[in-house]
């Protein structure tokens, strides 16, 4: 006679549930900020009770975090597709440039002037997304016929990645001198290196790798 397999706890990491709050999270912080996430807001969304929301994040802090490193697997599992892309460079770029993304990123950075035990957590999902991109735009360098002493990989990434970061915080102040401009010179790097392919330069045609 077989033993019954174990109940998963409802507090799982796997748990649909608790997926629903991380996500319901991140609307909340995208729509009003993260000054509205309380354990009530998060239940209201995700059509859950408060008690259950605390009942998987006993502390608000370590709903932030859950956000944070879901987010980032999510990403870091795009990335890994990188290497097979046929257009790598312009898939990060349409990644740098996601405003949703950034804007998250942003609330999460102003959180962390509050609640410190943030930042380490922020850096090191940059850290590993950064790392799954430099891996797959190093492998593609040779195709692109570029020097790694004239124009490092991890040089062009870090680039591509805070240009439109930067972007969208200086436009949430107004200021955009320069910013065409600049985006008008990536694209013509992009141009030279990874040429739109015949669909790509139809109207309305698909413009992500």
């Amino acid at each position: 006679m077989t033993s019954p397999r174990p109940r998963r706890r409802a507090g799982s990491a796997g748990s649909r549930t608790r997926a629903v709050i991380l996500r319901s999270t991140e609307r909340i912080m995208l729509e009003q900020g993260y000054a509205a996430i309380t354990y009530r807001s998060v239940a209201t969304e995700a059509g859950v009770t408060p008690g259950l929301v605390q009942y998987y994040f006993p502390a608000i802090g370590e709903l932030f975090v859950a956000v944070l490193r879901a987010g980032t697997d999510r990403i870091v599992e795009r990335m890994a597709r990188l290497p097979e892309a046929e257009q790598p460079l312009r898939a990060i770029w349409d990644y740098a440039g996601d405003r949703t993304g950034t804007a998250l990123l942003m609330e999460f950075m102003a959180l962390a002037n509050h609640r410190k035990e943030l930042g380490p957590v922020i850096g090191e999902g940059g850290e590993r997304v950064r790392r799954a991109q430099s891996e797959a735009l190093t492998r593609a360098w040779s195709r692109y016929g570029l020097s790694q002493d004239d124009l490092p990989p991890a040089a062009l990434l870090f680039l591509m990645s805070c240009i439109p970061r930067m972007m969208h915080l200086e436009e949430s102040f107004g200021t955009f001198t320069g910013h065409a401009e600049t985006v008008a010179l990536v694209e013509r790097f992009l141009d030279q290196v990874e040429p739109r392919t015949e669909r790509q330069a139809l109207p309305g045609g698909d413009l992500k790798s």
